[in-house]
């Protein structure tokens, strides 16, 4: 598919990440005015709620859009999500009739603030990327037992905090909790000192059930895409997660991008997952390409100084695609709500500078890495900023998310002063 021609310039760049082909769904607000929903197209944003409060944008006998999220839409189901689309391309192509109607609507991005994008209902992440959990597991089991032994047959997950998710753009408190050093026989309630970061991508659930669902269906169900960091306090989680997995851990935050990616939009860039090692059960199977060739990278910046890129990848590393981790979460009868969010698992590639996580980079702290600016990381320390950044190129046209930026604020003296 070529690029989609725009009345709004701005839109037919090749490398900007708002064409008429992507139109992310967001929620923005400006200088004196509350949250809203919102479209990106270039360098500006379709304020769809004064759209349908004006009768240019009428998908249903009641509003969808006078709330600050996403959610009404995603409750209307997939017929309603197309018919969104179609209505959006029409009013914002290159020729369109009503582009008068339309162009007192667009506001300047640059002059918006940014914010959720959707009520998150609750939130599982998963450990579903092969070369982080192979990494991981090497570096405290060894090679030869680096992979749980259910870890090729099923997409292993966590239920984390719907509460603690945040958008772009929000600070990250480092967090206190108990560490407990190999040399000491007693934990000690400290802030945490090796602070991490895991590039991922976050599937949101757009259509509710009520018991298993196929992997198809699953695929039916997802709304659309965000990039996801799930930050990671590690000396937090080695000494909590056996037997029952990581907690506090993982609890400080969540950052997602601001705008979400419809799968409609990454249809073009669908791929198959790996080729299985082990073949899945009946209810896991692959059913299609059901992955996506999305870029992402992160990149670190010292405080007032410039970025330096320590990780390149890609989405289509995963082993298992969100659709068989949607599927997985719904066998045992779990309801899934509209405004659920999946986080994929760390997405890390073959190579030492495609890993997705500090812990790999930095191999446990033993390899510290170098940034431009001449300092080197094993963890985040604070006044770091981190960003994610995911794109999806086209024939003449880039498909965007948004970055997902964080900066780590120092830990509390005191964690519990009010």
């Amino acid at each position: 598919m070529p690029l989609m021609k725009s009345w709004v310039d701005s839109a037919n760049d090749a490398n900007h990440p708002f064409p008429l082909n992507n139109l992310p769904y967001g929620v923005f607000s400006t200088e004196g005015t509350e949250p809203r929903c919102g479209v990106a197209i270039g360098d500006m944003i379709l304020d769809v709620t004064a759209a349908e409060a004006e009768g240019l944008v009428a998908l249903a006998d009641y509003p969808l859009f006078d709330v600050p999220f996403w959610n009404e839409l995603m409750e209307e189901g997939p017929a309603v999500w197309a018919a969104l689309r179609e209505r959006l391309i029409a009013l914002l192509s290159e020729g369109s009739e009503e582009r008068t109607k339309v162009e007192p609507l667009l506001v300047p991005m640059e002059s918006a603030e940014l914010h959720m994008p959707f009520a998150v209902s609750e939130y599982t992440d998963f450990y579903a990327g092969k070369n982080h959990a192979f990494n991981v597991g090497t570096m405290f089991r060894g090679p030869e037992n680096a992979l749980p032994p259910n870890w090729l047959h099923i997409p292993i997950g966590y239920n984390g905090r719907a509460s603690s998710v945040v958008v772009s753009g929000t600070d990250i408190r480092r967090p206190w909790g108990q560490l407990k050093s190999p040399d000491h026989d007693r934990p000690a309630f400290l802030p945490s000192r090796r602070f991490d970061i895991e590039l991922e991508m976050g599937a949101i659930v757009g259509t509710p059930s009520d018991g298993p669902i196929t992997v198809q269906e699953a695929d039916d169900h997802i709304f659309g895409y965000v990039l996801l960091n799930d930050w990671s306090a590690r000396d937090i989680q080695a000494w909590e997660y056996q037997p029952l997995g990581p907690f506090q851990a993982k609890a400080t935050a969540t950052s997602i991008s601001p705008w979400i990616v419809t799968k409609a939009a990454l249809d073009p860039f669908r791929c198959d997952t790996p080729t299985r090692e082990v073949e899945l059960l009946d209810h896991l199977k692959d059913c299609g390409p059901m992955l996506y060739d999305i870029e992402l990278e992160v990149t670190m910046a010292p405080e007032g100084k410039p970025a330096t890129t320590i990780a390149r990848t890609n989405y289509k590393e995963m082993y298992y695609s969100s659709a068989q981790q949607l599927a997985h979460h719904t066998t045992s009868g779990c309801p899934m709500n509209v405004g659920d969010l999946l986080g994929s698992g760390t997405i890390s590639g073959p190579t030492k500078d495609s890993r997705g996580s500090l812990l790999e980079l930095s191999w446990g702290g033993k390899e510290p890495i170098t940034l431009d600016t001449g300092e080197s990381r094993s963890f985040i320390e604070d006044g770091d900023t981190l960003t994610l950044k995911g794109a999806a190129r086209g024939d003449g046209y880039t498909i965007g998310f948004g970055d997902c930026v964080g900066k780590l604020l120092p830990a509390l003296d005191d964690p519990y002063e009010r």
